[in-house]
């Protein structure tokens, strides 16, 4: 889903200082594929980011998009999640609540979720412990309703 949305000066500035600390700069299609990714909701791959920065600037290519969004990653601007079936998919962390998942095993599919009482008892899990907490991630595998279906019509 495409997001009519500005990119927010602070995720730019961010993503500036990270790369001016390494000694790099914001390039044209690093601008590109940061704007890309961050207007696009969802889980996305570097395919996925490839076809909406190529929108802007056809001569943009995979491997530039692979490497910007392991650097857009480093800036603790997004986040990679490896989907059952070994696909890397990323999710922008920028002005985005924290949440678990739901991944299907069959179709890929992801659901966000947040649960207060699981979030709950991992700070007891922390606690005991004696885990400072620094963050998470969470997917839960299972099947989605649509696949459950279809599995019981085979049978």
């Amino acid at each position: 889903m495409i997001l009519d949305k500005a990119i927010e000066m602070n995720e730019l500035d961010r993503f500036e200082t990270f790369l001016r600390g390494r000694g790099q700069k914001i390039t044209k299609p690093r601008r590109i594929i940061l704007e890309a990714f961050l207007n696009t909701e969802g889980h996305l791959s570097t395919e996925d980011i490839l076809h909406e920065a190529k929108k802007r600037d056809p001569g943009i290519g995979q491997a530039t998009v692979f490497r910007t969004i392991r650097l857009i990653e480093d800036a603790g601007l997004a986040r990679e999640a490896v989907q059952e079936d070994g696909a890397r998919t990323f999710e922008h962390l920028a002005d985005h609540p924290h949440h678990d998942h739901l991944l299907c095993t069959a179709c890929g599919k992801v659901i966000e979720f947040l649960s207060p009482a699981i979030e709950k008892e991992q700070q007891k899990i922390f606690a005991k412990y004696g885990f400072k907490p620094t963050g998470h991630t969470m997917e839960l595998l299972g099947l989605c309703p649509e696949c459950q279906a279809k599995e019981k019509g085979v049978q």
